[in-house]
């Protein structure tokens, strides 16, 4: 009998400790409601991902076609296919939110490092599943993002030539490449779903920030019934703006060279990547040496992972820090004029601009952080 009652008990337990019982400081705002939205925009991909690979061929000659099956033939499967090329790009602008407001209340310091540190795990996961996933209609940008891309690991000293040709299966982008990126990118949204659950897991031991960033254990309530309100009127909004895109603009965030099919033999004018790559891009393209440029764009997530290790400060938010706080909207200025840089073509002033906002990037981050959070504390 008790074994019978057991798994019941449990899911009860589970449900009541970790969200209906789950203790939230009493002053979050909205902008808490960005990660439950990352995870809604998480399980739209899975599912509408899985739709869409039940009518896709992985096949050199018949991918694009496909996806115009799909798109033409397939009961709402234009509906289906907007709903996750739409869906990604929506998945972006609501994991920088979520990322860029943990900067700003400094959601990354004590005791919350490895919380920030599988954040940011998960949005370098969310970047290789979004490359591959740009390469699979096996358009004339596809092949050609894949083709740049791919070919910056032959920078890597020695063993560089190896990776590549490991990468795609051969000694070019084709059949293999088109092969290992669906399988890839079926695989790898499932491995997001775990790291996730890691992150909840973080989440629930350390407990959550809050905008003032001190400890809350006495001013909390239950997340339930006080705080799922605000999730939901958050999950609302987002709907009301991912369905205006999906119905009403589905290709505005698509790049028209796409919608030709790849061609081995013909070069685009202007190979760019989605436009959430594009500040890590222009980071890429502004060092004159390849290795480089790889490195310091690599570099320019890994110093997010470092920000834990900078800044000392005993204050989390910056609400109180008006140097930090200002050095922050530099940080959020010069990310928006990279992605500016990084859609523009390779000639002056945009690789000027670019060079000049790829240093100010990495000493906003390991200079002027550190500086502001001794010099405040002080």
């Amino acid at each position: 009998m008790l074994s019978q009652r057991w798994p019941n008990n449990f899911l009860f337990s589970f449900l009541s400790n970790h969200i209906l019982s789950y203790p939230t400081p009493i002053n979050l705002n909205y902008a808490w409601s960005f990660g439950s939205v990352a995870g809604i925009c998480l399980v739209i991909q899975i599912i509408t991902g899985i739709f869409l690979a039940m009518h896709y061929v992985p096949h050199i000659s018949l991918a694009f076609d496909s996806v115009e099956h799909i798109m033409r033939d397939v009961n709402y499967g234009w509906l289906i296919r907007y709903c996750h090329a739409n869906g990604a790009s929506v998945f972006f602008v609501v994991v920088y939110l979520h990322i860029f407001r943990g900067l700003y209340y400094g959601s990354y310091m004590h005791p919350r490092g490895w919380l920030w540190a599988s954040g940011v795990l998960i949005f370098i996961l969310m970047m290789a599943t979004a490359f591959m996933g740009y390469v699979l209609p096996w358009g004339q940008m596809s092949f050609w993002g894949a083709t740049v891309i791919t070919n910056l690991f032959s920078a890597v000293p020695i063993y560089g030539g190896l990776i590549v040709e490991w990468l795609w299966g051969g000694f070019s982008v084709d059949q293999a490449t088109l092969n290992r990126f669906y399988s890839l990118h079926y695989l790898l949204p499932f491995i997001i779903v775990g790291v996730t659950l890691l992150h909840l897991c973080l989440l629930h031991k350390y407990g959550s920030n809050n905008p003032i960033g001190i400890n809350t254990d006495i001013t909390s309530v239950p997340f339930y019934p006080y705080f799922y309100v605000k999730d939901f009127f958050s999950f609302w909004v987002f709907l009301f703006g991912y369905l205006s895109l999906v119905f009403f603009a589905p290709n505005m965030l698509g790049h028209p060279d796409n919608y030709i099919p790849a061609n081995p033999m013909v070069t685009p004018a202007h190979i760019v990547p989605e436009w959430y790559f594009l500040p890590f891009y222009a980071i890429l393209r502004s060092i004159p040496n390849k290795l480089g440029g790889v490195l310091a764009m690599f570099g320019a997530i890994i110093v997010w992972l470092l920000l834990p290790i900078i800044n000392i400060s005993s204050t989390r938010s910056n609400i109180f820090k008006p140097l930090t706080s200002l050095n922050y909207w530099f940080i959020v200025s010069n990310f928006l004029i990279l992605g500016w840089i990084g859609q523009q073509p390779v000639e002056y002033p945009f690789m000027e601009i670019g060079m000049f906002t790829t240093v100010l990037y990495f000493l906003l981050f390991l200079v002027i952080v550190p500086f502001f959070t001794i010099f405040e504390e002080n």
